[in-house]
């Protein structure tokens, strides 16, 4: 009998407690992220043993020891500790007590507009991870605890590795400039826009490297994930922020879009998952999992020539 979604995510963050966030140089730990990707694909049985692979192969860092208690009612002081990944633990140890004392949409509504400007600090795995701590916290059944440690983790990370590399800054405090809302959210569609846009600039510009522009689709796609637990006046500054570090990062790899070059011809999204799934690199199942899931919202040709490149790419680096 296959593990249901919940036992595989359950399992794997059990055996992922305590471990670090970042192995090598600053590399991400992404094992929590792509346990829960291979378990909402319906690859619960993968889940363990890509686990043990990944703690097999990754010699990860130890988690830095908890110095002093952020305060969040004093916004000099967890200001001053934004981007300071020395205060991890303090971060951490923060949201798990905001998180006991209040729901946990509560807390994300207050602190998303806070860390959002510092989307891109490490390539924006701070929003990924912690958009798939909302998934599984939202699937949880009435025993959360692990989920909600895990979205402690995210936030936390997300904290410490905070950056202000933003274009420009975006008003997270009101609507200004939001579409006429006449259906469908309007930060919910162009999100999804924004996905296949930058799925399609993927699949076509010379890349040096397969890895760093994956960023520019999944993490968007990790604030479309979140975008439906918000507060509505928060929805659409999210697309703004999520948008401009996409942009940015064109720049920084050094990526020219090249428009109206055919995107290359793909498998079917569920082929590709299976092909990522067989690669077993993080980025590779993460992307494909976005293909899977933007397809079933709005299906486009540019998700799945996104994913099936990246596969393409990744494969290579493994031979």
């Amino acid at each position: 009998m296959a593990l249901s979604y919940t036992d595989a995510v359950n399992e794997a963050l059990d055996r992922l407690r305590g471990v670090g966030f970042e192995h090598g140089p600053t590399f991400v730990n992404h094992a929590p992220m792509a346990a829960e990707a291979l378990a909402h694909m319906g690859y619960t049985d993968e889940v363990p043993g890509w686990v043990d692979r990944n703690l097999r192969t990754r010699d990860y860092h130890d988690v830095p020891e908890r110095k002093w208690a952020i305060d969040p009612a004093d916004r000099t002081e967890w200001q001053a500790a934004l981007g300071d990944f020395a205060r991890v633990g303090d971060w951490t140890a923060l949201f798990e007590r905001e998180l006991a004392d209040d729901s946990w949409t509560e807390v994300l509504a207050r602190w998303w507009p806070r860390l959002l400007p510092g989307m891109s600090g490490v390539l924006t795995h701070g929003v990924i991870r912690t958009a798939h701590a909302v998934r599984a916290v939202a699937s949880a059944g009435p025993d959360d605890r692990r989920q909600l440690t895990e979205l402690a983790q995210g936030l936390g990370y997300w904290a410490a590795r905070w950056s202000g590399h933003r274009a420009r800054p975006a008003d997270l405090t009101g609507d200004q400039g939001v579409p006429g809302d006449d259906g469908p959210d309007p930060a919910a569609r162009a999100l999804d826009e924004l996905v296949a846009e930058y799925s399609g600039i993927y699949a076509t510009v010379a890349q040096r490297h397969p890895i760093p522009l994956i960023h520019s689709v999944t993490g968007p796609a990790a604030v479309r994930l979140v975008v439906e637990h918000l507060p509505r006046v928060q929805r659409w500054p999210s697309y703004l922020v999520a948008r401009d570090v996409s942009r940015t990062m064109l720049g920084w790899f050094h990526a020219t879009p090249r428009p109206g070059v055919p995107v290359p011809e793909a498998p079917d999204a569920d082929e590709v998952f299976a092909n990522a799934v067989q690669i077993g690199d993080e980025h590779a199942i993460k992307l494909a999992e976005v293909a899977v899931r933007h397809e079933a919202i709005a299906p486009d040709p540019r998700h799945t020539a996104a994913a099936h490149v990246a596969n393409q790419g990744i494969g290579r680096l493994y031979l």
